[in-house]
């Protein structure tokens, strides 16, 4: 039988298995210090962020009941959803740049700053500590529920780094605002700000990429009311989408706005590799560009 040393934080032996975050048991994470950590749902090495960032500032077609103000107060700068990226086959998407409040709604409600919390996000009650979700204005959700069900994944670009998520909460105040995100985004994005209900990032620099339709939701099997339960499907399905929207807009080569480049040797499907387009053979600069127990060796995902 296998026996853990003591020093081993606690939040390690939430893990199922070995490697980067396979399958977790999110309430060993639900702490306001102690969620996951941001390479669990940090995007690949691979994908081109200052690019996609750069492209996103050029977007400009909006849609009706797309621009809300970043805050209620009056005359607070107004930022508006365009509809640009919608039209791809694959990694069609929304994109918007906000500030970045914070959101506490589902079983953290009660997190520093934020007297008014509410019990239950959107889809279920999710914990505002472990999973990195953000939120829309009710009103757009409500409108293009069709092309945005719930739970979609999409990713926000912060201090130069790009992080998956999902579209997880609505703000239906009065007036509806946008910029905000879960306690987790909004800390892993900020990390010496001290970020909490009540304190945000006020300026308005932080990118948000919503990816549109039901193969962008992130399934069952990673994510239940309250937590994601597989980090791993969430990076894939991040990664595999963010390609396809950087293979359409022609920051990167190819143009099937299919799965994440592979290079030769790598075997997508094979073993128990969980994530497509960084199993053994696959470029890496880091471990956290490779999936499961793999780790970077050389520039190459391997076995350790």
């Amino acid at each position: 039988m296998m026996t853990y040393s003591r020093s081993i934080p606690l939040a390690l032996l939430a893990l199922f298995g070995t490697g980067l975050a396979q399958t977790v048991d999110g309430s060993k994470f639900d702490k306001p210090d102690g969620g996951p950590p941001g390479s669990y749902f940090a995007a690949g090495s691979s994908i081109p962020v200052a690019a996609l960032q750069s492209a996103a500032a050029k977007a400009s077609t909006p849609v009706p009941d797309a621009t809300y103000p970043i805050n209620g107060d009056k005359g607070a700068k107004k930022v508006t959803i365009h509809s640009d990226w919608t039209k791809f086959d694959q990694g069609a998407a929304y994109v918007w740049i906000a500030d970045m409040d914070v959101d506490c709604d589902g079983i953290d409600y009660k997190c520093k700053g934020n007297p008014d919390g509410q019990h239950q996000t959107n889809f279920g009650a999710l914990a505002a500590y472990e999973v990195p979700f953000f939120v829309i204005p009710d009103r757009f959700g409500t409108k293009y529920a069709k092309q945005l069900p719930g739970n979609n994944v999409g990713a926000v670009i912060c201090n130069g780094k790009m992080f998956y998520g999902i579209y997880g909460d609505s703000d239906g105040d009065t007036p509806q605002v946008i910029g905000e995100a879960s306690w987790l985004m909004a800390r892993t994005c900020f990390p010496n700000d001290d970020l909490n209900g009540n304190s945000g990032h006020g300026d308005v620099d932080v990118t948000y990429i919503l990816f549109t339709g039901d193969d962008s939701v992130l399934p069952s099997s990673a994510l239940n009311k309250n937590y994601v339960t597989n980090f791993t499907t969430l990076r894939s399905m991040g990664d595999k989408l963010m390609t396809a929207l950087a293979k359409n807009l022609k920051l990167v080569d190819g143009g099937d706005g299919g799965s994440p480049t592979t290079t030769a040797g790598s075997n997508p499907t094979s073993g128990s590799c969980e994530w497509e387009g960084h199993c053994a053979g696959a470029s890496c600069k880091d471990e956290n560009d490779c999936s499961g127990h793999l780790v970077c060796k050389s520039g190459k995902c391997a076995s350790d």
